[in-house]
């Protein structure tokens, strides 16, 4: 018995991790794997069948279109991502240093989470009726004689899809910004004014650079959803819009698995590359 317990005490850590590294093993290596496996098969034209070939890979390649939808993911992402900094950095500032009442900055945080308590499809579906071409803001602009017609690139566009995205991914940049934020410590501001610092040199010397965590972890999830998300694309582009992850989602739905697996492996690894390099930039374990 003693041998047991002098065995488990020298081995103690990897008998703690064990659950955690059984649960990954289950629920994301073995899953990788199958993934990976399915991208080597042959697609006959109507059937997926087991082989070895590299048809998939060579054509997620030297395709066009990949890199077509590739460039359009990239945009989108970077224009959401744009917005939801803006929006996102000037929510948490306003939280953190112009609300002065703990409890009052936790109700408006908690009003951000609000629109959560439903579903993303829902809230994404939503965007139909407000944009539509009989929609409340072409109403309104037809209403005050901006325009004798409807605006046609509100729906089903561009535009349309990144209106989402920011309404959708907005709080996951203010989270880890009001976070990172609400650390900083206010006598450093209080130095900064006796010396002779304005608002602005205040903002652009301390709190920004001591915000840095919270930008990339922000721009982590931004881009991570949006690179990954092919429902708005489908619902509000209107057939028009391209991208990465809804090329995956239709070669899914039409049953050729070994091209949808290599695209989606591939856009695993382009985003863990991207997640690889931020984290480099500023070490966001820290903040975790």
């Amino acid at each position: 018995m003693q041998k047991l317990i002098t065995l488990f005490n020298r081995h103690s850590a990897y008998f703690q991790v064990t659950p955690l590294m059984l649960i990954l093993g289950a629920f994301l290596i073995v899953p990788l794997l199958v993934i990976f496996t399915y991208s080597f098969y042959e697609f006959t034209g109507y059937f997926t069948r087991p082989a070895f070939e590299l048809t998939a890979w060579i054509r997620a390649f030297t395709l066009d279109i990949t890199y077509l939808n590739y460039w359009a993911t990239i945009k989108i992402t970077a224009i959401t991502w744009a917005i939801t900094l803006v929006i996102g950095f000037t929510l948490a500032y306003f939280f953190v240093f112009d609300i002065l009442t703990l409890r009052f900055k936790i109700f408006l945080f908690l009003l951000t989470v609000v629109p959560f308590w439903t579903s993303g499809v829902v809230r994404m579906i939503a965007w139909l009726p407000f944009l539509g071409k009989e929609g409340i803001v072409n109403s309104a602009i037809m209403g005050l004689g901006l325009s004798d017609q409807p605006l046609e690139f509100l729906i089903f566009s561009e535009f349309a899809v990144i209106m989402s995205y920011v309404h959708m991914f907005t709080l996951f940049m203010v989270a880890p910004l009001f976070n990172v934020m609400a650390r900083i410590d206010r006598s450093l501001l209080e130095a900064a004014r006796d010396q002779g610092s304005n608002n602005w040199q205040i903002l652009t010397n301390i709190i920004i650079p001591l915000s840095r965590p919270g930008i990339i972890i922000g721009t982590i999830f931004v881009t991570a959803l949006v690179a990954s998300d092919f429902t708005a694309i489908r619902f509000l582009g209107g057939g028009k819009l391209g991208s990465v992850s809804m090329t995956i989602a239709n070669q899914y739905n039409s049953v050729q698995f070994p091209f949808s697996a290599a695209n989606g492996l591939l856009l695993l690894v382009v985003l863990l590359l991207f997640v690889g390099g931020m984290m480099r930039v500023v070490d966001i374990r820290k903040q975790l």
